[in-house]
């Protein structure tokens, strides 16, 4: 299977892990599309990679704006041989208090935008019988904490669609990598993250602990996303690869520990589930 990865496609490179990924991809000498709602925010990433780079305005919600960027892109050089699907952000609510609206942008960006980008570019990566696919999961597609029901729900959805995903399209050629970052040093907890108009005194101890205004976590996290980036690119390039990619330490840990609670749990009622069989 070919491992070329000199024409990459990012999508979200207005801030965080996005235009870090774009500032090391271009760095390192690869060719990148750089797209973000509004290009402005991504003109001082390309200004010193005028050849190599092409910046371009995408709101994954909108199918005609992908189908263009598709074409551009594929103008420019000719094939789009790794596409990482990074644009997306955090919302904050219980579920019953969940704004109907802004759940269903909310799925409309992180999850079904992340399945129009991937529609748009398989019939090339199917042609060249090549390719490589990042979806930018998160811990919270692992379990999920109060308040983060509806953002965990969008992640789930991305890892189980990109399993699937994985099987279909491997005899094809191309590969499809989960990468499931801890807390990052980016905007996610700050202008990235919305949170809920309507708020109901009887979930002020679980979801209301991790209301936006009550998150201090903003420019606290561990991680890196300079090298994030700089895994991803040598990810991107490696023979083998893992379907699931843990960023982070903290990452691992709770990944872990809600690993041995679903075990633990899996035992402690085997009994009960295995009396349903004939």
């Amino acid at each position: 299977m070919s491992t070329s990865n000199k024409n990459w496609l990012i999508t979200g490179c207005s801030s965080g892990l996005g235009r870090a990924f774009a500032q090391e991809v271009l760095k390192k000498g690869f060719n990148a599309v750089i797209t973000a709602r509004n290009p402005k925010d991504i003109q001082d990433i390309v200004e010193d990679y005028p050849k190599t780079s092409l910046p371009l305005a995408l709101d994954v919600t909108k199918k005609e704006q992908i189908k263009r960027v598709i074409e551009q892109a594929e103008a420019k050089f000719g094939t789009i041989d790794v596409l990482v699907n990074n644009a997306g952000h955090g919302y904050r609510a219980a579920v019953e208090e969940g704004d109907e609206n802004r759940v269903e942008e909310l799925f409309n960006t992180n999850f079904f935008g992340t399945v129009d980008m991937i529609k748009a570019v398989l019939p090339g990566m199917r042609k060249q019988k090549s390719g490589t696919i990042f979806n930018v999961s998160s811990i919270a597609g692992r379990y999920s904490n109060p308040g983060s029901g509806y953002y965990s729900a969008t992640k789930f959805a991305v890892e189980g669609m990109s399993d699937a995903l994985s099987k279909e399209v491997a005899p094809l050629g191309i590969r499809v990598i989960v990468v499931e970052p801890g807390a990052f040093r980016t905007d996610f907890a700050g202008r990235s993250l919305m949170g809920t108009t309507t708020e109901i005194s009887d979930y002020k101890e679980t979801a209301g602990k991790r209301r936006k205004e009550n998150d201090h976590t903003h420019g606290t996290q561990p991680g890196n996303p300079k090298k994030a980036a700089q895994v991803i690119i040598k990810i991107a390039e490696s023979e083998v690869t893992p379907f699931r990619l843990l960023l982070g330490t903290d990452a691992i840990q709770l990944t872990r520990s809600e690993l041995e609670h679903q075990i633990k749990e899996l035992d402690d009622w085997r009994t009960i589930s295995s009396s349903t069989d004939y």
